[in-house]
């Protein structure tokens, strides 16, 4: 079940959380965004006012008193923010995130999502193609990437993970822009392929247990590494 809250103000939001977090009754709770957090006193205030820090000290105030909350209960708290960009940086990664300091301090782990691809059939827009950077991790190694497809109205694409995996493991060959399974075609274009396996589950299935397999006895899988990958000042930059 999906329980909506819309507060009025970021104590509010905050104590919403704690108030659910303890009753013990809700797996996840997902805080959508950070950003959004408004204090009470800038609420209430005028446009123009100056709220020096406000939103930083609500957010550590709120996260020592989570914190222990969450460490005793099954619940997985989870916090969406913004980037923003530090004005007049000339050297080093401009981005930042509103909020302060303290989440980045008291999160488990940090997820960097960002759009790298539109994707396309024909002339419409069917999704987009995102990459996730793992900047922070304190229960597995962290620092790992991973790619998918999020298609409109029907989330993540399994079908587009297993096509990229399989052609990485050479299941699938790729030949300019046909796709082929056991020397058969099976799709010309990435969607189109894609569109194929979900039509098809048996392939799908197919496909899927060879993947694991190969995993499983330690099967290399390729991946794209872009150029800032390992430039832990650039990275640790980021609280997403």
């Amino acid at each position: 079940n999906l329980i909506v809250s819309q507060p009025d103000t970021g104590e509010q939001a905050l104590e919403i959380t704690e108030a659910l977090v303890r009753s013990g009754a809700i797996d996840v709770i997902v805080v959508d965004s950070v950003a959004a957090l408004v204090p009470k006193a800038e609420i209430d205030g005028e446009m123009g006012d100056s709220h020096v820090g406000l939103q930083a000290r609500l957010m550590s105030q709120a996260l020592r008193k989570l914190a222990g909350v969450i460490s005793k209960s099954s619940t997985v708290c989870i916090f969406i923010n913004q980037l923003r960009e530090k004005v007049g940086i000339m050297f080093g990664n401009p981005e930042t995130t509103p909020g302060g300091r303290a989440l980045k301090f008291y999160a488990s782990v940090r997820l960097d999502v960002r759009k790298i691809e539109t994707l396309r059939n024909g002339t419409d827009i069917v999704g987009s193609k995102t990459r996730v950077k793992v900047v922070k991790n304190k229960v597995a190694p962290p620092f790992k990437e991973a790619e998918f497809d999020i298609i409109y109205g029907g989330g993540i694409s399994r079908e587009g993970c297993i096509l990229d995996l399989a052609v990485n493991m050479d299941l699938v060959e790729k030949s300019g822009a046909w796709f082929s399974y056991k020397g058969q075609r099976i799709g010309q274009g990435r969607d189109n392929t894609r569109l194929f396996l979900k039509a098809n589950p048996l392939i799908r299935d197919e496909l899927d247990a060879k993947i694991r397999s190969l995993i499983t006895a330690g099967g290399a899988v390729e991946a794209d590494v872009s150029e800032d990958e390992g430039r832990e000042e650039d990275i640790l930059g980021l609280d997403l």
